[in-house]
Order: C-alpha cells, then sequence, then structure tokens
C-alpha cells in the first residue's frame, strides 16, 4: 500500500495563479534568503543617537489627517508631532499583531513534521518577528514613552482569531496584517525627510517581511485549493471582518490626542478625507487583487472589504 504524503497531496495542483510551487522548496528558498539576509536591529541600528530635529517620523502623506481642514490647521511643529505619535500608533498594532501571528503559526506547524523545511522555516520566521517585536517596543519606548494598547474589543477579537481560526483563515489574516504596513514602509525607509532610526527600522522589516509575505501567499494558495466550500466561505468572512478591524487600528484616537488634538473631530476628518482614503487603499491593492485571484474575495467576504474601507 502506498502512503501519500503532505506533499504528495499537493502535487499538480494548481490555481488561477497557476501551478502551486513545492512547499518544501519554498521554505528551503527562504532559508537561504533568511541566512544571508536577516539583522539584529539592536547591533544594526543606532539607538543612541539624537532624532534630528525639524525631521519626520513618518512620510507626512501617509499620515492619516494629511490634505484635511484640521492639517492645514496645524503648525509644521504638530504636524511632525503627529507623525511620532502615529508612527508609534503603528509601530503599537505591529507588535499587536505580531504576537497573534507568533501564535498562529505555532498552531499551523503543531501537527506537521518537525524535520521538514517548512517547519524549520516557520521557526524562522517566528524568531524574525520576535526581533520585529523587539525592534517596534524598543522604538515606541524611545519616542514616546508609552505604547498605544488596541482597543478593548479588538484586543479580544485578535485573542479569539489566535485560537479558533482554521489555517486558511490564519494565513489571509496574516497577509492583511503585514502586506498595508510594508506597502507603507517601502515608501518610508528611502524618504530622506524621516528621521535615521524609523528609516532604519522600516528597512530592516520590509527585507525580512518579504519572505513573511512569500510564505503566507504560498500557503494560502495551497489552503484555498484543498478546503472545502465550508471553509472557504468561513475564510472569506474571517478575512472581510479582519480587514475592518485594521483599518480601524491604523486610526488610534489616543494618537491624535497625545498630539493635541480632538480626536472625534480628527477621526471624522480621517473619514471624510479623500487623500487617506486613496492611500488605504492604494496599501491594499497588491494584496486584494491576490485575494481576489486566488477565490479569497467573494460574497459576504468581499462586501466586508467595501464597507472597511481598504476596497474602491
Amino acid at each position: 500500500m502506498t502512503t501519500v504524503t503532505e506533499a504528495d497531496a499537493f502535487e499538480g495542483l494548481r490555481d488561477a495563479l497557476g501551478l502551486l510551487k513545492d512547499r518544501e522548496q519554498v521554505a528551503e528558498r527562504l532559508l537561504d534568503s533568511s541566512a544571508k539576509h536577516s539583522f539584529d536591529p539592536d547591533k544594526e541600528l543606532d539607538w543612541d543617537a539624537p532624532d534630528v530635529e525639524g525631521m519626520w517620523y513618518w512620510p507626512p502623506e501617509l499620515c492619516s489627517l494629511y490634505d484635511t481642514p484640521m492639517w492645514k490647521r496645524m503648525p509644521q511643529e504638530q504636524r511632525i508631532e503627529l507623525s511620532k505619535y502615529e508612527a508609534a500608533s503603528m509601530a503599537s498594532m505591529g507588535v499587536w499583531f505580531e504576537i497573534i501571528l507568533m501564535q498562529l503559526l505555532v498552531r499551523h506547524i503543531y501537527d506537521k513534521s518537525l524535520t521538514s523545511s517548512h517547519v524549520r522555516y516557520a521557526l524562522t520566521e517566528i524568531a524574525d518577528e520576535c526581533r520585529h517585536s523587539m525592534m517596534f517596543a524598543r522604538m515606541i519606548k524611545r519616542s514616546v514613552g508609552e505604547s498605544f494598547p488596541m482597543p478593548r474589543v479588538h484586543h479580544n477579537l485578535g485573542r479569539v482569531l489566535k485560537t479558533i481560526s482554521t489555517t486558511p483563515g490564519s494565513f489571509a489574516a496574516t497577509l492583511l496584517g503585514e502586506e498595508i504596513i510594508d506597502w507603507m514602509q517601502r515608501m518610508t525607509f528611502p524618504d530622506e525627510r524621516v528621521q535615521p532610526l524609523v528609516r532604519g527600522i522600516t528597512r530592516i522589516h520590509v527585507i525580512e517581511e518579504a519572505r513573511h509575505v512569500r510564505y503566507a501567499r504560498e500557503e494560502l494558495r495551497r489552503q484555498m485549493v484543498k478546503c472545502g466550500p465550508a471553509e472557504a466561505a468561513y475564510t472569506r468572512i474571517v478575512c472581510g471582518e479582519a480587514a475592518r478591524v485594521i483599518y480601524t487600528a491604523f486610526h488610534n484616537p489616543a494618537a491624535y490626542e497625545r498630539a493635541g488634538l480632538d480626536p472625534k473631530e480628527a477621526l471624522a476628518q480621517v473619514k471624510a478625507s479623500g487623500h487617506r482614503r486613496e492611500i488605504m487603499q492604494t496599501g491594499a491593492k497588491r494584496l486584494t487583487d491576490f485575494l481576489d485571484d486566488i477565490g479569497v474575495m467573494r460574497g459576504v467576504g468581499r462586501r466586508l472589504w467595501k464597507s472597511s474601507g481598504l476596497l474602491a
């Protein structure tokens, strides 16, 4: 009797993007990249250098209030201060999400072969995320002192997600948490208007996160091909609801308050801002196109994405 391995089960399968890649080969390439392009933020970055006066902490065009009436009334110093608090707020969100991601990855590999390259890469990614979380936390403490906790309802939704999410739901949510911020960071690290430390942090994160995105995309493709209709429908709903949470998390009222602004008015202007809507949808477009191609953006899930503000 022939034993069918997990790798055999995916052999020859394809989706709208083409033939699925071999899981072990993908992992081996990612492990090789990790060996060549991994960083220790404690050693790579100059944490003791003072901030440069007059420089931004986040590109102004990526600040949520950019080009709103409130932004136009703010003096330049307050705009820069807002960029500092928004950068710290997004870093806080990043740590929250990476802690969830690490738990999802541990659940994913729990029943898999510990000697496989697929599992070894997952453990490598977890190590990356540990360093990223410490890097972001150190940046937050250095720049603003205290982090920006997620609203309690979202904090508890994260607890639910990491406990009951299916495998395709986990990887869909992973991409959602990674790809929008990755797009923003790709605009940040080359921007010479931005503080050198922030540019260094975003550069490290972009380089290492590219591997994480590749791993998640390839695995989500496999899972969507293999899962049944009920699990696919559930994945679409989970992903759509996660989009709504993530969009909200990008706009923490406490960041506006700590920058000396009325948080209610700020949130209202963000909601009405065509520029902000375009930024968020552009940041999500590469992901939404991919999810559409592999069948995640359908039915209720697509409607949830539209209501989130991340899909035109």
